[in-house]
């Protein structure tokens, strides 16, 4: 590592998680900062005693003031971000199973690229830079991933609140070449179009992709309810499964369109009867209670309650009142997949939540299996903040 960039020299004792090559820092962790270096500079951070320890990207205006690039010397340029977008995407080749045209290819620090994440859509790749590293590296980023993948489109939804906190403006926009709507992908030999301009993150949650296909092979001949459905992922794998009838409740009304859209895609999922209901959750969870209505199987994928820990008490009770709900309304024997993808929400804590929930609702339940994003979706065993989706399948008695 070379001196020609800025210098962030640590408080003594604070080098601890640099050292256990834990890729942030903390501003409570810097002593002085040498040099006056702009958001997405690169720097390079020292231990007290002066020894070098990483070199990474300067955000002011965060309370995570760095992101490593690298612990090793390195040049930190437009080869460096290509070499780590080709590694990245071909770490997924063995992950995925071919069959599945959407993949994350790039996923933030986990691929040592902090604040980049990226979504291939058969040939459009949407891209979030979340972080004054990443915006900082835009152009290499994008240049990366045209050259990489050649996508037809290349689409920018810089547009997370996260972004805010960096001291960024949202961006929206197709980035390189053509888009041609609809967006359509396939997986578990469902195909699904994709609002890769207008939906949330990316356009679709590739992470729940496992989660989709497990759940969905348990649906046979049951009646489901799918609480916070967007465009139908659940809906869709309960139907392919066998399901009977499947519920889907969302309060967008864009999201339901699209859903909608998504099984008239594929009639070979008709065989169920598929209901939609424009509402918001809670409050229809609680008039089907008040109804008597009763589902032998219900998915909850609420969006993030709580995105830090300083949020997880308010979380806590809006998760508990979901899954009380909801294990009033299973009937017995029936299944309960819920699901939580809130960093400040652990799988310890969720467990807790849910098992509260199940005590109020006077249900005896067991856990029988586990959620995680899917594999394109790695975390890091030094950045354990990448692992913030967890999920519970719960059998009621």
């Amino acid at each position: 590592m070379s001196a020609q960039h800025p210098v962030i020299r640590l408080k003594p004792g604070r080098d601890r998680s640099l050292r256990q090559r834990h890729p942030w820092l903390f501003s409570g962790a810097i002593a002085s900062v040498e040099g006056a270096p702009a958001g997405g500079a690169t720097v390079e951070i020292r231990a007290a005693d002066g020894e070098q320890l990483a070199l990474a990207a300067w955000s002011p205006s965060s309370q995570i003031r760095a992101r490593v690039w690298s612990f090793a010397p390195a040049s930190i340029d437009a080869s460096f971000i290509a070499m780590r977008v080709r590694r990245a995407i071909a770490a997924r080749r063995d992950l995925v199973d071919a069959r599945h045209d959407g993949v994350r290819l790039v996923h933030g620090e986990s691929d040592g690229l902090p604040g980049v994440v990226a979504d291939r859509y058969a040939e459009v790749v949407v891209v979030q830079l979340l972080s004054a590293g990443a915006e900082a590296w835009r152009d290499a980023i994008l240049d990366a991933l045209a050259d990489a993948t050649s996508a037809r489109a290349i689409v920018e939804r810089s547009d997370a609140d996260v972004r805010a906190l960096e001291g960024l403006a949202p961006v929206v926009g197709v980035a390189r070449g053509t888009l041609a709507e609809p967006v359509v992908f396939r997986e578990n030999g469902i195909d699904y179009a994709v609002d890769v301009l207008r939906g949330q993150k990316t356009g679709f949650y590739l992470d729940q992709r496992d989660s989709r296909r497990l759940v969905g092979a348990h649906a046979r001949s049951r009646k489901v309810l799918n609480g916070f459905c967007y465009t139908g992922g659940f809906t869709l794998a309960c139907l392919a499964g066998g399901a009977s009838s499947v519920v889907s409740i969302d309060s967008s009304a864009p999201a339901l369109g699209l859903a909608q859209a998504n099984l008239a895609r594929n009639p070979v999922l008709h065989g169920g009867d598929a209901q939609w209901v424009e509402a918001d959750v809670f409050a229809e969870l609680r008039r089907l209670r008040d109804t008597g209505a009763s589902f032998g199987l219900i998915v909850l994928d609420p969006p993030k309650f709580a995105p830090t820990a300083q949020h997880a008490s308010r979380a806590a009770r809006a998760y508990k009142d979901i899954n009380l709900l909801a294990l009033k309304l299973l009937a017995p024997g029936g299944l309960l997949a819920t699901f939580s993808c809130s960093g400040g929400i652990g799988a310890d804590l969720f467990q807790k939540i849910v098992a509260g929930a199940a005590q109020d609702a006077r249900a005896e339940a067991a856990i029988v299996g586990r959620f995680m994003a899917s594999a394109d979706h790695p975390v890091a065993l030094a950045f354990p903040e990448g692992e913030y989706l967890k999920g519970l399948f719960l059998r009621k008695a």
